[in-house]
């Protein structure tokens, strides 16, 4: 299995744009969150004391994404995860403005809400994204109804590009810094681990390496 590619920043900035219709500061002026902000604080699960930590970097219209979470993550929760056995780290990479508007509203929720939501979006990616005739925004915003988001609070969210900034900041780091080359990318107690998108087994054996 292959990854998503990601599109270069000016591209995923430029065509972000297309979604805020109701915001007042041009994007290109938006200031970069606080490091306090919770909303770009870690989103993890998993017992703190696991001696193995996996990272994923994923987009949330990633088909490969999507099928490693609806083929291999049920797996490695049940078996890994709920075991004591990994701790588990998202970080948000979105390859096109619907997926970073995902991420946004995905960062907006409370923490225990976010792995919920995220998994969601993946498992029912095909009906919110890529179905035919529909408006990937519109269905997206009865996604996050289902988990408490508003309608006012939904487009409060789309608006807010000091948001959108510090997401697409910290992937650009994090792709810079990591040469993540596409998603879902993997790193095992911060070792890159390209081939375990493969199979619960491949996973299962890196962690086993890891550990």
């Amino acid at each position: 299995m292959s990854a998503d590619q990601p599109l270069g920043r000016r591209t995923l900035l430029a065509s972000g744009m297309a979604l805020v219709a109701c915001a007042a500061v041009p994007f290109a002026q938006a200031d970069d969150l606080p490091a306090s902000d919770p909303r770009m604080g870690p989103r993890v699960i998993g017992s703190p004391d696991a001696k193995v930590i996996v990272d994923e970097w994923l987009s949330l219209t990633c088909s490969h994404c999507a099928h490693f979470a609806q083929e291999i993550f049920p797996q490695i929760r049940k078996n890994l995860i709920d075991t004591g056995k990994i701790r588990y780290r998202f970080h948000d990479f979105p390859l096109d403005q619907v997926a970073l508007l995902a991420s946004m509203v995905s960062r907006s929720l409370p923490t225990e809400r976010y792995e919920p939501f995220v998994t969601d979006l993946l498992d029912h990616q095909d009906e919110w994204a890529f179905a035919q005739n529909i408006d990937p925004v519109a269905e997206l915003k009865k996604r996050a109804a289902l988990f408490g988001v508003s309608a006012a609070e939904f487009d409060k969210i789309n608006a807010d590009n000091a948001l959108r900034e510090s997401i697409i900041n910290r992937q650009d780091r994090d792709g810079a810094f990591l040469q993540i080359q596409g998603t879902p990318y993997f790193r095992i107690n911060d070792v890159p681990a390209p081939t375990v998108v493969g199979s619960y087994d491949d996973f299962a054996k890196a962690v086993a390496k890891a550990s």
